[in-house]
């Protein structure tokens, strides 16, 4: 691109030259003319940062009150879960201590991985912000060097070159500045647009971790409703199995020969329905 500017700043100036060896009668006007335009290019110029300075200005208080935003929205959320929790807390106190530990560990763990990727996600985006403003800088600083190379050339090269110089200074900002100004709309709209983005995401996280939380929540709870039937029903196999030992013992007394073999082979029953139920509490479980 340095090179093609050269290459047209040569033959505009070749193009100058043959036009200034046939009108050299309008010299008076022409300079007259190019000092106006570099009057009107410093005004340009010095409107341009002006403006620059102010859209950063309101850049950096837009990020501020939108992380301010951001975290009050975070802290409310965090106060409606806390109750939330607290309330669960006291209808699941009959709960053993192993489960409620291991509970309190998983959701530490969820609340130290959704703490992790925001700070990562606030992180990137202020090296976004960062980068962004020292290109800026660093293209308004190549943009001043430039200009006052070009300038510097014309006041060493005479006066006669000052037209051509200050018309391609002129078309090349024009140029430059229009470039700029589209990348900077292009920017700001994908930036809105990665932030929409990751509030969505942020949002699904926190909605899948509460939605995993609830749902081993009710399986816990199912679980413990079928000890609870599991044991009931144990209560109710011991006491059959102590009224078949009265019943059974009543006739032993009296059928003395037959009471071994009845025995044993009620004994064999009641070790096959009890490995039946234990085999299928097991499974369920």
């Amino acid at each position: 691109r340095c090179f093609y500017d050269q290459k047209i700043l040569q033959k505009m100036f070749r193009m100058w030259k043959e036009w200034w060896t046939v009108c050299r009668e309008r010299k008076f006007s022409l300079r007259a003319d190019s000092h106006y335009r570099h009057l009107l290019y410093n005004s340009i110029f010095k409107a341009w940062r002006a403006y620059l300075c102010e859209q950063q200005g309101r850049r950096n208080k837009y990020y501020v009150a939108e992380s301010h935003a951001k975290k009050q929205k975070l802290f409310m959320t965090w106060q409606h879960w806390l109750i939330y929790v607290d309330v669960q807390r006291t209808k699941q106190r009959m709960q053993t201590a192993a489960l409620a530990f291991r509970e309190r560990s998983c959701l530490r763990i969820s609340w130290a991985l959704w703490r992790r990727r925001c700070y990562q996600n606030h992180a990137r985006r202020k090296m976004n912000v960062l980068a962004l403003h020292h290109w800026a800088q660093s293209l308004q600083f190549r943009a001043w060097l430039q200009w006052r190379e070009l300038y510097l050339y014309s006041q060493n090269d005479k006066q006669k070159e000052t037209k051509a110089v200050t018309h391609h200074l002129h078309m090349e900002l024009k140029r430059c500045m229009e470039a700029w100004l589209r990348y900077l709309k292009l920017h700001r709209e994908k930036k809105r647009q990665n932030e929409l983005a990751q509030e969505h995401h942020q949002g699904r996280i926190v909605w899948q971790c509460f939605s995993d939380w609830r749902l081993s929540w009710e399986c816990r709870r199912r679980v413990h409703a079928h000890q609870k039937d599991i044991e009931k029903l144990s209560a109710r196999i011991a006491l059959w199995r102590v009224f078949a030992r009265w019943k059974y013992y009543v006739v032993l007394c009296v059928e003395e020969t037959r009471r071994c073999e009845l025995a044993e082979k009620h004994h064999r029953h009641h070790l096959l329905v009890l490995q039946k139920f234990w085999n299928r509490w097991k499974s369920r479980l």
